[in-house]
């Protein structure tokens, strides 16, 4: 049987049909790969099977949301008693109100939710909320940072040496973006509490919101210091603006998310990917004083926000079961299983003298093809030659029956077992050997 990426596979054959379909033969750009990407077929538990039947260890799980790996049996009884009910309606359901105290009981700061259908979504939403509950305009974000498909949170995401400056611009992520966007996000880098200071005082009459995620994906999961955290909340507080802060990844670091793990209490929280039990859902929660813009009850709110799917029946028992099956212990196990990862591969690459690192925190790992150290965005920025050492060794990976992202990112799942994470390290040993 052909396998990925010969020519004459299944997966070839579905890439050549999505090319007639869809731009680029994709519908996510992320998961793309070339010369074609895998295709899934079924999921079991830790591992993915390609439609030509080629299984391997899954630690890129949907870029972290599947975080008890795929079909898990307690999900898939909820999910299917749930469907022979109903996927939607437009009446509220008792499975959104158990989801939001399921949440909140894990996390005291958030007393209020509202769901969305993504952690983009989710994103745009908080935004909003920050500039409903200010009247001010602004917001304030990382070089670099993440926060999901929305032109304010894609500010600086992905600027160059060519155009970063000295200090972070406002640079548009896609062409088109307007002047007034750029002029309305004002970029800060990471790490950096007297850079911080000075830039948002400058700001401080305009900015509704202080938008910040305590490990980028970006720049590799590395951990935001203690002093930074507390300088950024301390910041909105001293100016009147939000504090919001994107726990869609980190919300998996701790039983009540990173923000208890920071000391941090955020005036709205982002949430997504594991808080769905494998589909689609987002959600802004916080204390009821700032979570207030979205209370109808005295007429017309400062922010009206609902959707066609949002808290639909299916996310809310998915997510539900999802939330019960995540215990502290869990969390610490898989956390473990990260750590023990990360120290291995430093080992492999220090004794092969393959030029990378891994980074990370927690249940996450990203590979750089660098070994620079790693403070910001821009201490983290690779060159298209040093994204090739990464995709080089990801795709002999992929070949050794291991699927990490194409851009080195990884996830550990409460599924993975201590012998699945030798086996990875030994692939990468092997990986490396070959290249």
């Amino acid at each position: 049987m052909s396998q990925w990426p010969s020519p004459n596979t299944r997966a070839q054959e579905l890439y050549r049909r999505a090319e007639k379909v869809m731009p680029g033969g994709v519908t996510r750009i992320v998961p793309w790969q070339p010369p074609y990407p895998p295709y899934a077929e079924r999921g079991e538990g830790g591992y993915i099977i390609d439609v030509d039947g080629t299984r391997r260890l899954d630690l890129v799980n949907n870029f972290s949301s599947m975080i008890h790996g795929h079909a898990h049996p307690e999900i898939v009884r909820a999910v299917q008693d749930q469907v022979a009910l109903g996927t939607a309606f437009s009446m509220p359901t008792a499975s959104e109100v158990d989801l939001a105290e399921a949440i909140s009981q894990r996390t005291p700061n958030i007393e209020w939710l509202r769901f969305s259908n993504s952690g983009s979504e989710a994103v745009m939403c908080a935004i909003k909320a920050a500039r409903a509950l200010t009247g001010r305009p602004k917001i304030v974000k990382i070089e670099g940072a993440y926060h999901g498909s929305y032109d304010f949170a894609e500010v600086s995401l992905d600027s160059t040496p060519a155009n970063w400056g000295q200090e972070p611009q406002s640079i548009g992520y896609s062409a088109g973006v307007p002047d007034g966007v750029r002029e309305n996000v004002i970029v800060v880098p990471f790490n950096d509490p007297d850079a911080a200071r000075r830039i948002i005082r400058g700001e401080r009459d305009h900015i509704a919101g202080i938008l910040i995620d305590v490990t980028p994906s970006y720049l590799g999961y590395v951990s935001m210091t203690e002093e930074f955290a507390r300088t950024m909340q301390d910041l909105a507080r001293e100016i009147g603006a939000a504090l919001i802060l994107d726990e869609v990844i980190s919300y998996r670091m701790d039983h009540g998310g990173a923000q208890r793990l920071y000391g941090l209490e955020p005036d709205f929280t982002v949430l997504g990917k594991i808080i769905g039990g494998g589909f689609p859902i987002g959600a802004v929660g916080g204390p009821r004083s700032a979570m207030t813009v979205f209370d109808h009850r005295d007429g017309k709110p400062l922010l009206p926000w609902s959707g066609t799917f949002t808290a639909n029946p299916i996310s809310m028992v998915a997510g539900k079961v999802s939330l019960d099956l995540l215990t502290q212990h869990s969390i610490e196990r898989i956390n473990g299983l990260g750590e023990t990862f990360r120290i291995g591969l430093s080992r492999i690459f220090e004794e092969t003298g393959y030029d990378a690192q891994v980074t990370g925190i927690a249940s996450s790992f990203k590979i750089s093809g660098h070994r620079r150290p790693i403070s910001d965005y821009r201490s983290s920025y690779s060159t298209p030659g040093e994204h090739g050492r990464v995709a080089r060794l990801q795709e002999e990976l992929l070949q050794l029956g291991y699927y990490v992202a194409y851009r080195g990112h990884g996830f550990f799942t409460t599924v993975n077992t201590p012998d699945e994470v030798d086996g990875l390290l030994a692939a990468c040993r092997t990986a490396i050997s070959r290249i």
